[in-house]
Parts: C-alpha cells; sequence; structure tokens
C-alpha cells in the first residue's frame, strides 16, 4: 500500500481500469478512476485532506462535523475551484453555499469518468432526544463497472453488486449485530472499516474480529491506515 497524498495530482491522472481507495481517517475516502478524483465526507476526524489539489468533486453524506469539518471546508473548495460540490440538502445551509450543490436522494449525476448516484434519505436513529436528520450514501460506479458504496451514517440502504464498501464500524447509532446485518446484506468483495474515529486500537481490533470472522464469506476486510490505499479491479 502506497501514501497517494505524495503523489503529485499530475501522477494521480493516470487511473484507468481499476479504482484507488485511499482512507484519510474516520469517514473519510479519496477515490480515483478515469482520471477522476473524488473526495467523501471530509471531516473533524479526518486528517490529510486540506493538501489535496486537482479534486474533481466532493461530496457530503450529512451535516455532522466528523462527516464534514465547516472549518476546513471554506478552503478545501477554495483551492480546489473545479470541484463539483454534491453536498447533502441539510448541510447545505449549514456550510454556506449555494443550492446549485444539492445532491439530494434518487439524484444522479457523472463527474469526469464516475457515476454517482446518491441513495437513501434519512440519517440512522442515535435515540429518541436526537432530532431526525438527513443523509444521502454514495454509490460510484467507474468505467470498468467497478462500483463503490459509502453509507454515510445509516445501514437502511444495501444496494448489490458492490465490489468496495466503506463499512462504518462504530457509532452512537449502531451496534455490531446490525453492523453485520448490513454487511451479509450487501455482500460486497472487499469492506473497508470506516467511522472509526471513535475507537482505540484495541477496540478497533475487537470490532475487526467480529467483521473477519462473522462477515460473508465472500467479502475480505481491508483495514487502511490513514494515508493508505487499496487498489480495486475487475
Amino acid at each position: 500500500m502506497s501514501n497517494a497524498l505524495s503523489v503529485a495530482p499530475d501522477d494521480l491522472r493516470r487511473y484507468r481500469g481499476f479504482m484507488r481507495v485511499t482512507y484519510l481517517g474516520h469517514a473519510c475516502l479519496l477515490i480515483e478512476s478515469d482520471d477522476t478524483r473524488v473526495l467523501i465526507d471530509p471531516g473533524t476526524y479526518s486528517e490529510g485532506f486540506e493538501s489535496l489539489r486537482d479534486l474533481d468533486a466532493i461530496a457530503v453524506t450529512h451535516l455532522h462535523p466528523d462527516h464534514v469539518d465547516p472549518e476546513r471546508f471554506p478552503e478545501l473548495a477554495r483551492v480546489n475551484p473545479g470541484a463539483r460540490l454534491l453536498i447533502e440538502p441539510e448541510a447545505i445551509q449549514a456550510l454556506a453555499i449555494g443550492p446549485a450543490n444539492v445532491f439530494a436522494a434518487g439524484a444522479v449525476t457523472t463527474v469526469g469518468g464516475i457515476r454517482i448516484e446518491a441513495v437513501g434519505g434519512r440519517h440512522a436513529s442515535n435515540h429518541d432526544q436526537v432530532s431526525p436528520l438527513g443523509n444521502v450514501g454514495l454509490i460510484l460506479t467507474d468505467s470498468a463497472k467497478l462500483r463503490l458504496f459509502h453509507p454515510g451514517d445509516s445501514y437502511d440502504e444495501t444496494p448489490g453488486d458492490i465490489d468496495v464498501l466503506g463499512l462504518p464500524l462504530s457509532a452512537p447509532w449502531c451496534r455490531m449485530s446490525e453492523t453485520l446485518d448490513f454487511l451479509r446484506a450487501v455482500k460486497p468483495k472487499v469492506a473497508i472499516p470506516i467511522h472509526d474515529g471513535l475507537l482505540n486500537e484495541a477496540g478497533h481490533g475487537a470490532y475487526l474480529m467480529h467483521v473477519e470472522t462473522f462477515g460473508p464469506a465472500e467479502t475480505t476486510a481491508r483495514r487502511l491506515s490513514v494515508g493508505a490505499t487499496f487498489d480495486a479491479e475487475q
């Protein structure tokens, strides 16, 4: 595994025939394929995304700060003027950006060589004292038909034919039985643990043990350190 953040943007414009996934901490993923670069959920628990340039899109699944850092997001957008902003509706007001950037459930768009679809619409429930919140899961499909699913904060949507799943491991809104049910329903080829910023090393290992032991036989769990990459191929 390599650290894509150390590679110049011009060198990154060469990913054809495979999809490169870089983990930037917690829920933040950089997806590169077909000369296209899409960043998902640059939040407060994530690191390294500030140095990214030449992005084609920045997508936000919902307004919680661990998925979009309100302090660092404006500068990220400023230094990537060519990036399309694909933002869940309720996050638009919080980020004080224009309505043209709304990306609601059911929306489909193409950015460069990647098709992006928003699914779901509802954040998982924490408990009855927390107000309901919007959330969109994101399905990215490249020209080789490789498919990645980032669910944001929800297990509601379980699309099929997923090659890479960003699998939330730990949150106030989920428990391990629900995580395993979700993983078994999606049955991806590879599950990359995300949403793990609240876990220490021992806790992460305990959660990952359950995923590896009780997940689908056809799924491989690939834990990535911050800045590390995984290349998905057909």
